[in-house]
């Protein structure tokens, strides 16, 4: 396999870009050497196979939705109420539901995942990983509930989120942000 771990990025990103766009059934080395702009056969010089494109795929979108520095440390600016906590879900579903490809991404990968177990694996591990340290940046951070809470409203906002990316016409940006609030209001 090959090395160039510039390259290799470059052709995890256009897989990821691929899933979103024509689903797992879309997803072939062919396909992701178009979408990087890069000679035919070279995705097949970086991945031993389709589960492995699958599995770093999984991991690598899990990597671009974590938050840079700068939103952490404003994350921990101010009192840590109720407010601030809806304030910080609400750049959380914004966030995320901004990087379209990869959430639409992830979900392929996760109905893939039911198929294939090293993806299984990997997901659980990734989205295990998330639900902690947002359960520990929670404690860690003061604002109001507890990992109950926490955990509630990664399912709830999450759904949201599937909503806002594949039937972006039921809930328009005003009544989504409203239930953000909503929710921490409930939940907390």
């Amino acid at each position: 396999m090959r090395r160039n771990d510039a390259r290799r990025a470059a052709l995890i990103d256009a897989a990821i870009e691929v899933l979103a766009e024509q689903g797992a059934r879309g997803l072939t080395f062919r396909a992701v050497d178009g979408a990087a702009g890069v000679p035919a056969g070279t995705a097949s010089n970086y991945f031993a196979n389709r589960d492995d494109l699958f599995t770093q795929v999984g991991a690598r979108v899990y990597e671009r939705l974590q938050p840079d520095e700068e939103t952490v440390s404003r994350h921990l600016e101010g009192p840590p109420d109720r407010e601030k906590f809806a304030a910080v879900m609400r750049e959380t579903v914004g966030r995320v539901a901004g990087f379209r490809t990869g959430y639409l991404a992830l979900l392929e990968l996760r109905l893939e995942a039911t198929r294939r177990p090293e993806l299984r694996a990997v997901l659980t591990r990734s989205v295990r990983a998330d639900v902690d340290a947002n359960v520990a940046g929670h404690r860690a951070s003061g604002l109001p509930g507890d990992a109950t809470s926490v955990r509630l409203l990664h399912m709830a906002l999450n759904w949201l989120i599937v909503e806002r990316l594949t039937l972006p016409d039921v809930y328009s940006e005003q009544e989504a942000d409203d239930l953000v609030a909503r929710a921490v209001e409930r939940l907390v």
